[in-house]
């Protein structure tokens, strides 16, 4: 039996990826996007795994940018905001045109820098910056975004260096990854990237997101801030060193 584009033993390998990955993304507000691509190219080309994460990733950021509404923090918005859509813009070009992989090393070596620069300082201490910061973190995040389906690494050390509380940080997020589904789905569909087999692929995985987001989330109200800002440099050591290595 055939799911979309997956077999029965990779539709099966994928469920898995697909439960941890959006188990990350409740509890967190982020990850999903780079740790299913990253483990989906195992069995997809990128060039389809992107846009099947993609529709997957809208359903969550739905979901839970409603369920968080209230306590998204609109003064962190408008230069980080601004400068993701177009960062998304110059990303599905270059999806559609240019090796993906030739963009990506310096944002993971930025990434990997950051992380342990916050290991080191501890994530509580780092220094409060400035919001203009959002214009080239969101160009970033952007980017990546439409390029790998996973561009919240940038966001999420503005939103550290801010001093978000875990609440405020996973609504906030959320706000930016709605736009991103927004932007990035018209982008895409005018661009040829999304197809028909690609949402009969996510439609077959998208009980397994709702798996993982209610796991997430029930784990998310659970976790103490340290912790959480722990787990949070973990899976963005993660990211980094995806979009490091080849």
């Amino acid at each position: 039996m055939h799911f979309g584009y997956l077999s029965s033993d990779g539709y099966t390998w994928a469920s898995i990826i697909i439960v941890a990955a959006f188990a990350i993304r409740g509890m967190l507000g982020f990850g999903s996007g780079l740790i299913s691509v990253s483990l989906l190219i195992f069995f997809l080309p990128i060039k389809l795994v992107v846009p099947i994460v993609f529709m997957l990733d809208a359903v969550a950021s739905l979901a839970l940018g409603s369920y968080d509404y209230k306590q998204i923090r609109w003064k962190e918005m408008p230069w980080l905001w601004a400068f993701t859509i177009v960062g998304l813009i110059v990303g599905a070009w270059v999806l559609k045109t240019l090796p993906a992989q030739s963009v990506t090393v310096l944002l993971g070596i930025f990434i990997l820098i950051y992380v342990g620069y916050a290991l080191i300082a501890k994530p509580e201490r780092l220094p409060l910056v400035s919001r203009i910061w959002g214009a080239p973190l969101g160009f970033l995040a952007g980017l990546i975004g439409s390029l790998y389906g996973g561009g919240g690494p940038s966001i999420v050390a503005y939103f550290q260096m801010r001093h978000l509380g875990k609440r405020a940080f996973r609504a906030s997020f959320q706000f930016i990854a709605v736009t991103d589904a927004v932007i990035r789905g018209a982008l895409y569909f005018l661009l040829g990237l999304l197809g028909s087999r690609s949402a009969i692929t996510s439609a077959w995985l998208l009980p397994w997101v709702a798996v993982g987001l209610v796991s997430g989330n029930f784990i998310h109200f659970r976790i103490d801030a340290r912790r959480f800002q722990i787990v949070v440099l973990l899976v963005l050591a993660f990211a980094g060193i995806r979009l490091v290595l080849p």
